[in-house]
């Protein structure tokens, strides 16, 4: 299962320097996660300093 960035993101961008897979980029409004590159390790839930991240 793959985690989701909900809108409270601020485009810090710490969760992209922490995911291993290159799944996080940049959206239009926020950051975004790539399903299909998420492996749900959950580095990104830790390093979120807005808890915006969540599992989908």
């Amino acid at each position: 299962m793959a985690h989701k960035i909900d809108d409270t993101c601020i485009s810090c961008g710490i969760c992209e320097s922490e995911c291993e897979y290159d799944a996080i980029s940049p959206g239009d409004e926020y950051y975004e996660i790539d399903p299909e590159l998420c492996t749900d390790c959950g580095s990104c839930v830790a390093a979120c300093p807005t808890e915006s991240i969540h599992p989908e």
